[in-house]
């Protein structure tokens, strides 16, 4: 949809622009992160019961319950990390969005007012080009002395008096075409300087905006932190508990064994999991290759890629279009919805890296995430049941992956995936057009 928005130098700068900022982001992820989770954490870290200290304390009651008593503090100190960690990702996601928002409605406001300054434009020129035509037509019609041509021509008299009353007409059309290349070209020019104003407040958006999705990028990864350092620490205080209070003797080994198990399944499921969406993919790829580029249906486990790697992200039809709509009013609507089937797979629209990945409102669009793609291309997956996200921040999907469940969190009055794509990384479009130039149907 934004195509015409600027010149093709701006949208090299922009997409520039937005590649430099995600990286500083992913720069502060790396330095922030650990800043965040280091800051309430760390000094307290140290006082983390170690496993020798659970071994020393098991054969004194009240060395035990000394133990006891710091390893159920620490819980309490995890939670409350993960869940202020949490609330801060939220509260950062819904200033991004909302700033978001904004950005890309005067984005379509801007280029609204440029498709109607180059129409009135264009009416311009037409107008004044059928007022040359229509002054040449006036020479030919009635040059010359008429009373001369009259004696001179009398026996085309009438050819001559026609002529001169169609000059009258062609004069008067060409009066009023005269004042209507002026209006328009009035009109272009007073549309093109309301879009030029426009985009001066878009540049300041989008910094906005960027800005925004840089701290929220930075809360959701430090949130992600909390939130596993909380589970693979409760794992280990639960495990010393066991070994202080239970009637078996439980040691660090038999811990670490039971980390070195779930570590592996963890793997192997991985790994199955990718090979299972690759072959799928392949085999879907080629499949659309011989019938000529169409889709078929999901697979299990993954989706159906076309022949150049793209796939639909959920099954279903589509229930709410990009842009303004008599769905959502004066708001802009930032994506296509499908309405997928609730708990139905999320599919990977194509191989890539997710660069954003959280929970909570999101400005209304619910769990939400973004993959970036080749050439910088991004796409967004926004309603995600509760619990349903499967990727985090800076993993790599193949095409067709499966990356999440379809619920109705955020503003949501159904299930539903609301599905955004952006062509350089910031500016969204009409999900349709863009994947139907993939050879992919939504509808």
């Amino acid at each position: 949809m934004h195509a015409s928005r600027g010149t093709a130098a701006k949208r090299t700068l922009r997409s520039q622009s937005f590649r430099v900022i995600s990286f500083v982001a992913a720069l502060s992820l790396v330095v922030g992160v650990s800043v965040v989770a280091g800051s309430s954490q760390a000094a307290f870290a140290d006082d983390y019961p170690t496993w020798s200290e659970v071994t020393e304390a098991r054969n004194n009651e009240a060395a035990t319950q000394k133990v006891v008593d710091r390893i159920k503090a620490a819980l309490i100190e995890l939670e409350a990390h993960a869940v202020a960690t949490q609330k801060d990702a939220e509260e950062k996601g819904n200033i991004w969005q909302e700033a978001d928002t904004k950005y890309q409605a005067k984005a379509a406001q801007t280029e609204t007012l440029q498709e109607q300054a180059d129409d009135a434009s264009a009416e311009a020129d037409d107008a004044e080009q059928r007022i040359g035509e229509l002054a040449a037509r006036l020479v030919r019609a009635g040059g010359g002395d008429v009373t001369t041509n009259l004696l001179a021509n009398s026996q085309d008299a009438d050819a001559l008096l026609y002529n001169l009353g169609m000059s009258s007409k062609i004069s008067q059309q060409t009066s009023a075409l005269f004042d209507r290349a002026v209006q328009a070209r009035n009109t272009a020019q007073s549309l093109s300087d309301a879009a030029e104003v426009a985009r001066a407040e878009l540049e300041v958006l989008k910094i906005a905006a960027e800005k925004a999705f840089e701290e929220a990028q930075a809360a959701a990864a430090a949130a992600e932190t909390a939130v596993a350092e909380q589970q693979e620490r409760k794992a280990e205080f639960d495990a010393q508990l066991a070994a202080l209070t239970a009637e078996r003797v439980v040691t660090e080994a038999d811990y670490q064994a039971g980390v070195k198990k779930r570590e592996e399944e963890r793997i192997a499921a991985e790994k199955a999991a990718a090979a299972k969406a690759a072959a799928a993919a392949a085999a879907a790829a080629a499949a659309a290759a011989q019938s000529g580029g169409s889709t078929g249906g999901a697979s299990s486990g993954s989706g159906s890629s076309s022949a150049n790697g793209w796939t639909k992200p959920a099954y279903g039809y589509i229930t709410s279009v990009y842009g303004y709509s008599s769905n959502y009013g004066s708001s802009f609507h930032k994506g296509t919805d499908i309405g997928a089937s609730c708990g139905s797979p999320i599919y990977a629209a194509s191989s890539g890296t997710v660069v954003y990945a959280g929970y909570g409102w999101n400005g209304g669009y619910g769990n939400y995430i973004i993959i970036e793609h080749a050439g910088g291309v991004r796409t967004a997956y926004g309603h995600i049941v509760a619990g349903g996200i499967n990727v985090s921040y800076g993993q790599s999907v193949a095409v067709g992956t499966k990356i999440a469940s379809v619920g109705s969190t955020g503003n949501s009055t159904g299930c539903h995936l609301h599905f955004e794509v952006r062509p350089n990384g910031w500016d969204t479009t009409n999900p349709v057009t863009f994947m139907s130039g993939k050879g992919v149907s939504l509808g």
